[in-house]
């Protein structure tokens, strides 16, 4: 507009048209045009003060019987190409041979592309991102929270909002949960898949330490348990770059919309339970998801429903149970720890590390990606759980004693045999101390009749003698009070046989 101002100035000062098109740079026929639009338009120098640039150019080169805003040749319902572009395998160049397959006089197809990235850039004033159907799924919490309140004690506990956002639908699934910790963090994932019912290749998560243990541009590292579930469902993990919150613009204009549809309609309402404050999220979720998006004339759902659903990867068919893996170094004593307790491993691999995955219900055990052993989890009772077959076999063949195993023995001889076992067992402070007394005893009385053993015992509960030598000693008197019995007769019981396989003192290495 500058220098058309100027090119009607040198011509009122008579300046030819080759003269003005040498001083303002431009060709002589364009000079020739804009000098005809003017005399046309009815305009010369000086023009109004009122005349501006827009209407200064309306004046020269508006075309008349068209309408301000309205364009001369056909175009295409741009929302409808914008939905369409999301589909795979759809470009810009069959959407255009489309619309001149209908509409033989329309647009070129630079034209077209620049009316396109017009009619994208009235939708977003940033850069956007071309999100293909069923290509990613952007994941992320909340940075405010949801309110519960406990019914007994009235004590307030604010829970994370999970947020998830498909790339091409924008829809949106969100749910609440107590922490950001692996266990929550994975479990939104799965319950996320259900409600899609479907897989897409990627999910994108921000650097949260429950998903990337370590992030970078170049190689960030998942964590373990994450990128286990993610192989359960065969979806790729793609972190944000670091401080780079536009690589997710999806589900941080999700987490926006979700805070004001979400956590601002809701804010009066008081939720005594997790489960309660998600059953209003579902609601608020379905009026997110069922709203009319002003720009494309249609729903999230509607969109999910046609153009993303169908290209999502079937789920497995279980769901993915959560499992935490850690490593960990066998010790000594063949065992491994986690939470407090331990479990045992075979005892070749004793100062060996190993990859522990646990379970709400199980501890495995793995060495060099093989499985070497499997416990039931504990969360209480004895600190150590070992499985016999782990055990060197001295040891193994000791632990087969119990003091169960020892009052077995002892009640096939009689009861006062019993008595006398069950006192050695307590007279010491632990069990495990009066093992080789009962064993002792076991090996004195497997020559001898049933009768006379319970005699001894008797004797020897009477008057304490609760070791190995003073039994020895009482058996020993009783043999000199009765010299008529015979070697012979002293038979081994069956009873005794049944119930132990006993080696005497060798037993013990």
């Amino acid at each position: 507009m500058r220098q058309l101002r100027q090119m009607l100035r040198l011509a009122r000062d008579g300046i030819s048209a080759r003269e003005i098109a040498v001083t303002l740079g431009v060709a002589r026929s364009t000079i020739q045009d804009n000098l005809k639009r003017a005399t046309a338009a009815g305009l010369s120098w000086p023009l109004p003060g009122e005349m501006t640039d827009d209407v200064l150019e309306n004046r020269l080169f508006d075309h008349a019987g068209v309408k301000q805003g309205m364009r001369r040749r056909p175009e295409p319902d741009w929302a409808e190409v914008a939905v369409e572009l999301k589909k795979p395998g759809v470009t810009l160049q069959i959407l255009w041979d489309e619309y001149r397959a209908v509409h033989p006089g329309g647009y070129g197809y630079s034209r077209f592309c620049e009316l396109f990235r017009s009619f994208e850039r009235r939708l977003s004033p940033t850069m956007r991102q071309e999100h293909v159907a069923g290509d990613k799924v952007f994941v992320d919490y909340s940075g405010k929270k949801i309110a519960i309140a406990d019914p007994r004690t009235g004590e307030i506990r604010e829970a994370e909002l999970f947020i998830a956002v498909v790339g091409a639908s924008s829809f949106t699934y969100a749910e609440a949960t107590w922490t950001q910790a692996l266990p929550d963090w994975i479990g939104a994932h799965v319950r996320m898949f259900h409600f899609l019912g479907g897989v897409p290749r990627l999910i994108v998560p921000d650097n949260l330490k429950s998903g990337v243990n370590r992030a970078s541009f170049y190689d960030p590292e998942i964590n373990r348990s994450y990128g286990m579930m993610a192989a359960h469902y065969g979806v790729g993990v793609l972190p944000a770059r670091p401080r780079k919150p536009r690589d997710k613009a999806k589900v941080e204009n999700g987490v926006r919309f979700a805070q004001s549809c979400i956590l601002g309609r809701l804010r009066r309402q008081t939720f005594f339970s997790l489960a309660e404050a998600n059953a209003a999220i579902a609601g608020a979720l379905d009026r997110i998801n069922d709203h009319v998006m002003r720009r494309l004339g249609v729903s999230r759902r509607h969109l999910f429903e046609t153009v993303e659903q169908p290209a999502l990867a079937d789920l497995p068919g279980s769901d993915y149970e959560f499992a935490e893996w850690r490593f960990a170094r066998v010790g000594t004593d063949y065992h491994v720890e986690f939470d407090g307790f331990f479990y045992s491993v075979p005892h070749s691999l004793i100062r060996q590390q190993v990859d522990v995955r646990a379970t709400a219900k199980t501890i495995e055990i793995f060495h060099r990606g093989k499985r070497v052993a499997v416990h039931q989890r504990r969360y209480g009772g004895r600190r150590h759980g070992t499985d016999p077959d782990h055990m060197p076999s001295s040891h193994r063949r000791y632990a087969e004693w119990t003091p169960d195993r020892f009052c077995r023995w002892a009640a096939s001889v009689g009861p006062q045999t019993e008595g006398l076992i069950l006192a050695i067992l307590a007279a010491r402070p632990h069990p495990e101390q009066g093992f080789r007394t009962c064993l002792g005893v076991l090996r004195l009385y497997r020559d001898i009749e049933k009768s006379r053993a319970e005699a001894v015992s008797a004797r020897a509960v009477a008057i304490g003698g609760l070791n190995y030598k003073s039994i020895a000693s009482l058996l020993s008197l009783s043999k000199t009070a009765n010299p008529g019995a015979s070697a012979a007769a002293d038979t081994k019981p069956a009873a005794i046989v049944d119930h132990v396989n006993l080696r005497g003192p060798r037993y013990f290495h």
